[in-house]
């Protein structure tokens, strides 16, 4: 598996409030992009849309440690989403199989490894961002 360098690096931050606030920074930029669904172009995707909308329902769903750890990466998740044409490790969904899901490898600039999870509905085509963390 190929991996991606991010230009970015790791988020500075020791709680949830403040990381959370930094994340809600990209993403509002995104979200002012559109004036429907906010939406990244991916690279590696021919340029379609991946929508970032359920990452935050996910991630609410998370324990508050593995909040801080997935916030730290938001920013290189939306380099690796725009510029990566690398291929990602694709497989069914356990749970739906009318899903795909598709895991990007990224290292950020500080050298920390990160994926990036993007669910593929199979039906309509509709790509969604649903989570960043890293292995460790």
């Amino acid at each position: 598996m190929q991996v991606f360098n991010s230009k970015h690096s790791r988020a500075k931050g020791t709680s949830v409030e403040e990381l959370a606030r930094k994340a809600r920074r990209t993403f509002d930029a995104e979200t002012k992009k559109s004036k429907r669904t906010p939406y990244v172009r991916s690279a590696y995707f021919n340029k379609e849309k991946i929508f970032i909308n359920l990452f935050w329902s996910h991630l609410s769903q998370k324990p508050r440690s593995e909040r801080i750890r997935r916030l730290r990466f938001v920013d290189c998740a939306f380099d690796l989403m725009r510029n990566s044409r690398f291929a990602p490790t694709s497989k069914l969904n356990p749970n739906d199989p009318s899903e795909m899901l598709h895991r990007f490898a990224g290292v950020s600039k500080d050298g920390y490894l990160f994926f990036v999870q993007i669910k593929e509905d199979l039906k309509d085509g509709r790509k969604s961002f649903m989570s960043v963390f890293s292995p460790e």
